[in-house]
């Protein structure tokens, strides 16, 4: 199996309609990466909302601890979580029909990728969202 993230075009496509983003993972310790991640996205303009239990508000946003609880659209999933948990997550993301899942740098989960993308999701592996969009945002 060899998973390829989208090309220039798909990434201009999809972050040309990126406003609100669910961090899976989403660390409350400011020197965590991402903590760091999602509070640049905030810089940048983006909604991030984080997804861990137990931990009331992150980055003055409400948390969820799982995805189904989040009450309005996310347009991506950006995972902070180790490679193993990626296939249910990828599960959760199907079941609620999410458009979009971004596997931080180092979440590599090859199998899960491509479950994902046959299930319709745009899917980016092993790249940074915020780098990334900074970078289209600067161009």
């Amino acid at each position: 199996m060899s998973f390829c993230n989208p090309g220039a075009r798909e990434l201009d496509a999809f972050f040309s309609s990126l406003k609100t983003v669910a961090v899976a993972g989403l660390s409350p310790k400011a020197d965590r990466p991402s903590y760091f991640v999602a509070r640049a996205l905030q810089q940048l303009g983006l909604r991030i909302v984080p997804v861990r239990p137990a931990a009331g508000e992150i980055l003055g946003e409400r948390t969820y601890a799982r995805l189904a609880d989040i009450p309005y659209a996310v347009d991506v999933v950006d995972v902070f979580r180790t490679p193993a948990e990626v296939p249910a997550l990828v599960e959760d993301c199907i079941n609620l029909k999410l458009p979009a899942l971004w596997l931080q740098e180092g979440v590599v989960h090859e199998a899960a990728a491509e479950r994902a993308r046959d299930a319709g999701m745009f899917v980016v592996m092993d790249r940074c969202l915020y780098k990334d969009y900074a970078a289209w945002c600067g161009r």
